[in-house]
């Protein structure tokens, strides 16, 4: 076989477009500049050009992506008029027309790309149906003439990835002569998604290459589309993908793709009939990037050879004595790990990393403490990963959830997975280990509702209660639950399901209904993690959004005597066993979003623009722990005030923000 020499492909990006997508174009556009990526492969349908919008759609189609990316366009899809049969899969009645097709687009764009892909996934039956051309006849005469007019046109030229690989075809193509007018050959494959045997990318270029050279020809070989479906909620795993095909011996690998495909859209096979289609994007449809994007947007694919740990489990010691961190990359729980990695202990860490930032949590607590680690980037709606994890905890801390009320209310489904289901394998994974570990789940005050039946009154800018005990001890573990919003519902069956797991089966646990904590590794968003949000706009010089008129209070408990508290849990567990505490900083330690803001702008020297707009679903007025049934029971109480940890976080938040991107903040 001959040697290619190449060491690293160019990487690039596969989006198609529907007719009229002209913000989806832009958004786009968008996101391959945050990657630094300029290669876009991209479909051309012959079908299209032929509807009402057609023209004018690639009119303005092909010269805007041009002019920032560097474009692959894939001709297609027959119009059902011309069609054996009238549909796009179909082979043409005359070959020739798919020629004059090609003749029309490159004669009015032809200066915007260099290649023209023929065709694409041509031994797919959902793409070509090759039943009505059984012996490929039609299709080599009508690529054969369109490749011979694109090289008379001066186009390099691509033959559509196969998909299958398969040797027998692409004989045929070289048998028909067709061939001698192509520049290079596409494959398509999917590694553990649509194929579980997957001995690596060399093994089945090599396939074609002993084609290529079995017939003397000189074409190059490209990957023209691979990805990793996340449908099973596993960024790991697509991280991993990507990471093995940018070392395929190729010049270019086409990424499939940068979006989830819009479940209101069918697929190529049917609407719904493969819901693995639906999940190949580095973004989800709710402009969620995951943990793919998010690096891409930091590093270049060479350099993320750096994290390839994320993709792989990192197994540093034996982990039979290990705590189990469930969630161990977010906020709490790095400073969980921490803590716990600085008292000498061996932890485990269970994270998915869907949250933007925690993977910069995850590379921190390798450098810091990397022989004390193991580290499982996994779901905890995996039920076998979590099962696995728990065999060999000794103690579980269970932090993992879906945080933000309006994340639940529009992804309630999702919501109820991550935070009802996930817990729920906690469990199971704990009742049905042999030695079933003892738990902390932290829960939320959002368990008790609105308070609406709160007689407040407003003083000093901030709502107070008008009944003193409440205004002296905040509000206690005696009230009544009474689940409000998605999430409050979600993180109330899991609190329930604990309580009643420690009842019927004797699972030793405590849950602790949290409520706002902040600290150091905490970037808040305006969803949830307000104080950190807040402050991390102020030294971005960015507005505030208020919901609601500001004079809402909580109570607010640094991170650090937070740790203390769980640590007692699990020093304590025997007589604390079955009991949920209300944990915060207390009456000793509230705040107003107002004041919270006034003491910013005291803080930072800047005054901080501010946006008021509609209150939301669920979100109390007053809300303040009574902590008094924990400090009775174990002797624990807050010691850093709430204006010296504002202060704490701030200072925090400039020594992160002035970090290099690519370093690990020590």
């Amino acid at each position: 076989m001959k040697s290619n020499g190449i060491k690293h492909p160019e990487i690039g990006f596969l989006e198609w477009f529907h007719v009229g997508e002209y913000d989806r174009v832009e958004a786009t556009l968008d996101q391959l500049r945050n990657l630094s990526i300029n290669q876009l492969r991209t479909g051309m349908s012959w079908a299209d050009l032929y509807s009402d919008e057609g023209k004018k759609w690639y009119k303005w189609l092909i010269p805007r992506l041009a002019k920032e990316a560097e474009l692959l366009p894939c001709f297609l899809y027959t119009p059902p008029s011309l069609g054996i049969l009238p549909k796009t899969s179909s082979p043409p009645r005359n070959p020739k027309d798919y020629a004059d097709f090609l003749d029309t687009m490159v004669t009015q764009y032809g200066q915007y790309f260099e290649w023209v892909e023929l065709w694409n996934e041509p031994n797919n039956k959902s793409e070509y149906d090759y039943t009505l051309d059984w012996q490929w006849n039609t299709f080599t005469t009508m690529i054969g003439m369109g490749a011979y007019w694109m090289k008379h046109l001066k186009k390099k030229t691509l033959l559509g990835g196969m998909s299958p690989v398969d040797p027998n075809w692409l004989q045929l193509m070289y048998d028909r002569e067709v061939m001698k007018y192509i520049d290079a050959i596409g494959v398509h494959h999917f590694p553990h998604v649509f194929d579980d045997k997957w001995y690596g990318w060399e093994q089945l270029l090599d396939q074609v290459r002993n084609v290529v050279d079995t017939n003397g020809g000189n074409q190059k070989i490209w990957i023209t589309e691979t990805g990793y479906s996340t449908w099973k909620n596993d960024e790991r795993k697509q991280l991993e993908m990507f990471m093995e095909s940018t070392k395929a011996h190729v010049e270019r690998v086409y990424w499939y793709g940068l979006n989830d495909l819009n479940k209101i859209y069918p697929t190529v096979d049917g609407f719904h009939t493969d819901e693995r289609e639906y999940a190949f994007g580095m973004v989800k449809t709710d402009g969620t990037e995951k943990l793919l994007y998010r690096l891409l947007c930091e590093k270049s694919p060479r350099e993320l050879e750096s994290d390839k740990w994320m993709s792989v489990p990192y197994i540093k010691h034996d982990t039979t004595d290990s705590v189990l961190v469930v969630g161990g990359a977010g906020f709490i729980g790095t400073n969980m790990v921490k803590a716990l990695a600085e008292a000498g202990e061996k932890v485990t860490i269970l994270d998915n990393l869907s949250r933007p930032g925690v993977e910069k949590n995850l590379r921190w607590l390798k450098a810091n403490y990397p022989d004390q680690l193991n580290i499982e980037v996994a779901d905890i709606r995996n039920e076998f990963c979590v099962e696995a994890a728990v065999a060999k905890a000794s103690f579980v801390y269970h932090f993992a959830a879906q945080v933000a009320v309006t994340t639940s209310c529009n992804l309630p489904v999702m919501d109820f997975d991550v935070n009802a289901r996930g817990t729920l394998n906690v469990l199971e994974a704990i009742r049905m280990s042999s030695h079933q570990p003892p738990l902390l789940f932290t829960s939320t005050n959002k368990v008790y509702g609105g308070l609406e039946d709160l007689q407040l009154v407003i003083k000093n800018n901030r709502y107070e209660p008008e009944e003193p005990l409440i205004r002296d001890s905040g509000i206690s573990e005696l009230r009544p639950l009474d689940f409000h919003s998605p999430y409050g519902c979600s993180k109330g069956i899991a609190d329930s399901y604990i309580l009643d797991y420690v009842r019927t089966y004797g699972l030793k646990a405590v849950v602790f209904r949290m409520s706002c904590i902040y600290g150091p590794h905490q970037f808040g968003t305006e969803d949830q993690g307000w104080i950190a949000h807040f402050l991390l706009k102020a030294l971005q010089g960015q507005p505030i959004n208020i919901y609601g008129d500001g004079k809402q209070v909580r109570d607010v408990l640094f991170v650090e005597d937070l740790i203390k508290a769980m640590l007692m849990v699990r020093e304590q567990m025997d007589h604390l066993n079955g009991k949920a505490f209300n944990m915060g900083g207390g009456p000793a330690n509230t705040i107003s979003l107002l004041q919270l803001i006034d003491h910013i702008q005291e803080l930072h020297g800047e005054k901080i623009e501010v946006n008021f707009d509609q209150w939301r679903p669920g979100d109390q007025r007053y809300y303040v722990s009574d902590t008094t049934r924990f400090q009775t029971e174990t002797g624990w109480k807050p010691r850093v005030t709430a204006w010296e940890g504002v202060e704490k976080l701030y200072h925090w938040l400039v020594k992160y923000n002035d970090q290099p991107k690519k370093v690990a903040l020590t």
